[in-house]
Order: structure tokens, then C-alpha cells, then sequence
């Protein structure tokens, strides 16, 4: 089965059907069934659920792409984790950068680290250095595979097992929608899976350097991304659907 010349309707009510179907199949059986579906992507940010949809293609010797969004203000911890699983499972994962013209505009317009002054210039360096990266690794793709969990965070409490992006015209794909931190940490036991040592100095999740902290007792896991904004619900816009995008001046995003 493949969805390359599938219309929206039709990909809409695919992923319905794949969406039960996904609910009975374990994590190997829904990444099998992701990657026969046409080109599959998996987007990496090397954080602990990541690390465990990479060893179950590295371990399946799947035909999924797995890529990752540079973004040029990561962690070293993070960096040097991309070797270390590359060599742990077969695998090789692809790298994309923002465009230095657009994080050089974004500076000019905002300042460097802009976007700790307002939720507008967040958006805008998200957008430079994930979105605009992003929609490049996922061009051509017909499937997109995430690592979103339901008990991430309560904007994700309804995130299905597949769902069609109306925006991007493919079928994307969480195949540990309904895994547990603690079903997260089992597998990672079991399988020897490579983590980044931040993790264990209190960072569940892991985006850039500048806008991730450890969190505190009690915290929600994403509670220390974009700590210093006060909406619970704030996103980077990946995982948004038609995000707003402020305009830079210099630059045509």
C-alpha cells in the first residue's frame, strides 16, 4: 500500500483506519506498517523517546530516513549523541541546518538571542532554525514519523497514533503515542539504547541550549522548554498546525 497519489479526503480517512490499526501493534509492527507506505522520514531531536524509535528501526533494519534538525544552538551533549547512535545502531542520521541568511536577518531584526524578549521573536527563531529546516527534510516524504507522547504535556493528551497534515500533505506517524515515560526508560534498559547524560541532570526534554533548563520537582517534562514564557501550552510550531510566523524584514520565509 502506498499514498503517493492519495487525495486529502482519501489520506484523511487512511489515517482513521491506520489510526485503529495502530492500536493493536506493537512499536516494531507500527513502524513495519509506517514504512510501507511509501517514503518514511523519522525527525530526531536525540531525546530519550527519539533514541528508542532509532533503535527499533536500526534494530528492524527498516526503511525509514532518520534526519535531524541542527539548529546551530543545541547541546554538545546532544551533538556528540548523534555519533554514538549512528555507530550503536547501523543507522545514518542526516542533518539539516537553517539557512545562514536567514538566522543572519534574524539577528539583524531581533538580536541573537531576540527570542527571550517576546513570544513573537520565539516564533520567528523557530521558525528560522526548525521550521524552514524541517519542511526541507520532509519534502517528497510520504509518511512522518515523531516521537509525540500524550503524556508529555496536556497539549498533547489527544495526540493519535497517525494522523493526516493537511498542511503538509503526507501522514504523520507517533508511534509511542501511548507509551509512559517509565515504558520510555524500560526500553531504553532492555535495549541499551544511548541517551543524552543531560537527561540524568534533570532535562526530560531537550530542545536548543538557550531555551532549555533542567525542570523542578513536580514539573511537568516540558516545563523547562521556553521556561520563561508563561503559556503552558507553548510549541515550537513542529507539531502546530498553521503556526503563526512573524515576517523577518531582510528575509522572505
Amino acid at each position: 500500500m502506498t499514498i503517493h497519489d492519495a487525495s486529502g479526503p482519501r489520506l484523511a480517512e487512511l489515517a482513521a483506519t491506520l489510526d485503529a490499526q495502530f492500536e493493536k501493534l506493537d512499536l516494531a509492527g507500527r513502524l513495519s506498517l509506517a514504512s510501507g507506505l511509501g517514503r518514511a522520514v523519522f525527525t530526531t531531536s536525540l531525546g530519550m523517546e527519539d533514541q528508542v524509535i532509532a533503535a527499533a528501526i536500526g534494530l528492524g533494519r527498516l526503511d525509514i530516513e532518520v534526519v535531524t534538525l541542527d539548529t546551530g544552538r543545541l547541546f554538545a551533549e546532544t551533538l556528540a549523541l548523534i555519533d554514538g547512535t549512528e555507530a550503536r545502531f547501523g543507522i545514518a542520521i542526516r542533518r539539516f541546518h537553517p539557512d545562514r541568511a536567514d538566522v543572519d536577518a534574524y539577528a539583524v531584526q531581533y538580536g541573537l538571542n531576540g527570542f527571550y524578549e517576546s513570544v513573537e521573536a520565539r516564533h520567528a527563531c523557530c521558525h528560522v532554525r526548525k521550521l524552514k529546516p524541517l519542511a526541507r527534510a520532509l519534502d517528497g516524504a510520504a509518511v512522518w514519523v515523531t516521537g509525540l507522547r500524550r503524556s508529555q504535556s496536556g497539549n498533547r493528551a489527544a495526540t493519535p497514533f497517525v494522523e493526516y497534515d493537511a498542511e503538509r500533505a503526507l501522514l504523520k506517524v507517533n508511534p509511542l503515542a501511548d507509551w509512559s515515560l517509565e515504558r520510555i526508560e524500560a526500553y531504553v534498559e532492555e535495549q541499551a539504547v544511548p541517551t543524552n547524560p543531560l537527561h540524568r541532570r534533570g532535562y526530560p526534554s531537550i530542545g536548543c541550549e538557550p531555551c532549555t533548563r533542567a525542570i523542578k520537582p513536580g514539573e511537568p517534562e516540558r516545563a523547562g522548554r521556553w521556561w520563561w514564557e508563561n503559556d503552558e501550552k507553548r510549541e515550537c510550531g513542529l507539531h502546530v498546525p498553521d503556526a503563526a510566523v512573524p515576517s523577518l524584514s531582510s528575509s522572505s520565509l
